[in-house]
This record gives structure tokens, sequence and C-alpha cells, in this order.
């Protein structure tokens, strides 16, 4: 089982859904995902519970997490979501960074054109990682 983790600072916005829908479109046999966060917050905000809840996935009870060391230790990837000089280094833990807007404050209009921007890069993931997409639609 192959372990992706997406992080941002407060875990409340961009990788809760980037985690998510990860986990909706991979095979759950091949791989899944976590989200974690440098800061976290007490929740989700809840517009990104609003957007996801649209396709049908919910947050309304995930919790925001620190991003530890122990989380990360037999990660595949960490992706990052362009929080400049706060995001979280693991050494030795490849690494990408999805720079995307911070939903936190936003209106559901720009929540769904990030949260559309993390699906399309979630799928373009699976394609370079060579992971099996789920056949639950999105």
């Amino acid at each position: 089982m192959r372990t992706y983790i997406f992080a941002c600072i407060h875990n409340a916005g961009r990788s809760q859904m980037s985690a998510a829908l990860f986990n909706r479109l991979v095979d759950p046999e091949l791989a899944h995902a976590i989200s974690a966060g440098t800061h976290p917050a007490e929740h989700v905000h809840p517009v990104v519970v609003d957007a996801m809840r649209e396709l049908g996935i919910d947050l309304n009870h995930a919790k925001p997490q620190k991003l530890t060391a122990e989380l990360a230790q037999d990660a595949e990837l960490l992706i990052t979501m362009g929080c400049g000089d706060e995001c979280p280094y693991v050494p030795g833990l490849r690494r990408d960074d999805w720079p995307l807007p911070d939903p936190k404050g936003q209106g559901i209009e720009t929540v769904r054109q990030t949260r559309d921007e993390i699906k399309q890069r979630v799928l373009h993931l699976l394609e370079q990682e060579k992971l099996s997409t789920n056949t639950i639609p999105v």
C-alpha cells in the first residue's frame, strides 16, 4: 500500500480536498492519501465542506492533524500546497508543490475552482504514478 501525503499550513482546505479526491479516485488496494498541516486549524473550512459535499464527499467530520515525522515516515510522496517557507520538509521524502490559492475566506465559486483544479492535478498524479483509478465517479 502506497501512502501519499497532502500538506498545507492549517490542513483545513487544500490538503483536505486533495486527500479526499485522491482517496475517491484511486484504486484503494494500491494507495491511499492522508492530509496534514504544520499548524493545524480547529476544523475544516465550512466552504470547503460545502464544495466537497457537491461531489458526494463528506468532510464534515474531517479533523485537521499535524504533519509529523512519524506520519510521513512510510510515505511515497509529500505534496505541499503553495505554502512557501511554511511548507513542511521531511528529509528523504520525494516532494512536489501545487501552488493553489488558500480557500480561507473565499466564496464558494472560488473554492469550486480550486477543488476542480485539485481534481485535475490528482488525476494527473495518478497517471504519473501509474495508479489505477477507482470506478466511483466524482
